[in-house]
């Protein structure tokens, strides 16, 4: 076990380095910053003058190297646009990404398990075709039509809840609930297809020969294996809700991490690029990590193979 974790957490600094490498020089085919920071009708004296006070002049291959020393050490410069440490402009925006993802994917895991469980158990009556076809609607429906339409509903017609903004449990529960329908469908689609295949194996038809109860049978040989594709689902979903759900946070205002990077791409502000995208990259690893972790406890066999 200890082997394993070592090598896991080999080859999750090595996919952050790949994704911290990639972003550094994506970025600079952004173009040049300098001339957007400094007013209109700026000399090319003074470009060049911040170009040189920002460390832009240097050779790419010597500024690689100098970002990846500091970034070592957790630097990741002066952000061009607040004038502030770069991830602490990013993890100020943390709270309000969290809130929102673990949220959503609460919500979804709660609605996608009930949903799934239900399809799987009630296969080829009518309840079956119903679950399956809001799922796969949820699954096909834009995010960005749904927020829209739930704010001309919720908030324009009805007047029961604010169109976007941060602050309270209202102004969570619309972009929530957005992100929440397409998790849940998720989860169901994939929860009802892991349970049929399971249904199908010999120890069920042991189980049941043997005269265990069905619940018995449901919750402790079917449920705790069909989890194991659905822990993986949940974990990829819950990284790209953490790295900001960028179209769902523009719909609402919602001043997470996606929309702070997008607002970062469009002012070429490197170090916050930079920040915010190694930070989405750590959390996605360790997510993928303790996941690894959580097979072993949900099937002894994956445990006995490391």
């Amino acid at each position: 076990m200890t082997g394993f974790i070592l090598r896991r957490l080999g080859e999750s600094l090595l996919a952050i380095w790949g994704v911290v490498t990639i972003v550094f020089f994506v970025t600079r085919i952004l173009g040049d910053p300098a001339a957007l920071l400094l007013p209109i009708g700026a000399s090319d004296a003074d470009i060049q003058a911040l170009r040189a006070q920002l460390g832009l002049d240097q050779p790419m291959l010597v500024q690689y190297g100098q970002f990846l020393l500091n970034a070592v050490q957790g630097d990741f410069g002066v952000s061009f646009q607040h004038g502030r440490d770069a991830m602490q402009v990013v993890l100020e925006r943390l709270p309000a990404t969290a809130q929102l993802a673990l949220t959503a994917i609460a919500m979804g895991l709660v609605i996608g398990t009930v949903a799934g469980s239900i399809a799987a158990l009630k296969r080829g009556k009518a309840i079956e075709l119903v679950v399956m076809a809001v799922a796969l609607l949820g699954q096909a429906t834009p995010v960005f039509w749904l927020g829209i339409m739930l704010i001309l509903f919720f908030a324009v017609n009805l007047g029961w809840l604010p169109t976007g903004g941060y602050g309270t449990l209202a102004h969570l529960v619309l972009p929530a609930f957005t992100l929440a329908v397409f998790v849940s469908a998720s989860i169901a689609r994939l929860l009802r297809s892991s349970m049929l295949e399971i249904l199908k194996e010999d120890y069920i038809r042991t189980a049941k020969a043997k005269g265990l109860l069905r619940h018995t049978v449901f919750f402790w040989h079917v449920a705790r294996n069909a989890l194991i594709p659905v822990v993986t689902m949940t974990a990829i979903l819950t990284g790209e809700l953490l790295g900001g759900s960028v179209v769902t946070e523009t719909v609402f205002s919602w001043p997470g991490i996606g929309r702070l990077i997008i607002q970062a791409i469009e002012a070429k502000d490197f170090p916050v690029i930079q920040a915010g995208i190694t930070l989405i990259a750590a959390i996605f690893v360790l997510i993928n990590f303790l996941v690894d972790l959580l097979y072993g406890v949900l099937d002894p066999r994956i445990r006995a193979n490391r």
